[in-house]
């Protein structure tokens, strides 16, 4: 990645900590199997930005059909994971975030290393790309892939 495109990363970044130090909301995220249901600005730069491991960030609607499709595949796909993380937005709930990560669509999916967004797709997208994109997060092969080679 180029350092002018980390540096653009970033700038939004500071924005969302600038906004959680100005906070006094208690922060409640519930984590399930490594899957983070992000309750407000405080939560998302503590469970994402700050995180050891890599995090998907599914950014979503109820209202969303092409949503709930894609929530419970990536939930499936990375729940088992020891090395990387779901986080899940309701962009409803959230605009700033939508707003500081450019979120025009949902779903949208952006892969945050290091407090960096790396990647990211937008709508619903074939399996094959889901898995590549944790492939290349976690370094981890999906459970097909890992059965396969069971299996041979």
């Amino acid at each position: 990645m180029s350092a002018s495109l980390a540096r653009g990363l970033r700038s939004p970044i500071r924005r969302i900590l600038n906004i959680s130090q100005q906070s006094r909301e208690i922060s409640t995220s519930l984590i399930h199997n490594d899957t983070i249901v992000v309750k407000n600005n405080d939560d998302f730069v503590d469970k994402v930005m700050n995180s050891d491991r890599p995090v998907i960030v599914n950014f979503h609607a109820e209202w969303c059909d092409p949503c709930k499709i894609l929530t419970p595949k990536l939930r499936e796909l990375i729940e088992p994971l020891d090395n990387l993380d779901l986080a899940v937005v309701d962009v409803e709930d959230h605009a700033e975030l939508v707003h500081t990560f450019e979120v025009k669509a949902v779903p949208a999916v952006i892969a945050i290393r290091d407090g960096l967004v790396v990647d990211k797709f937008i709508g619903l997208v074939d399996a094959t790309m889901i898995e590549n994109l944790i492939k290349k997060l976690s370094g981890n092969k999906p459970n097909k892939e890992k059965e396969k080679e069971t299996a041979s």
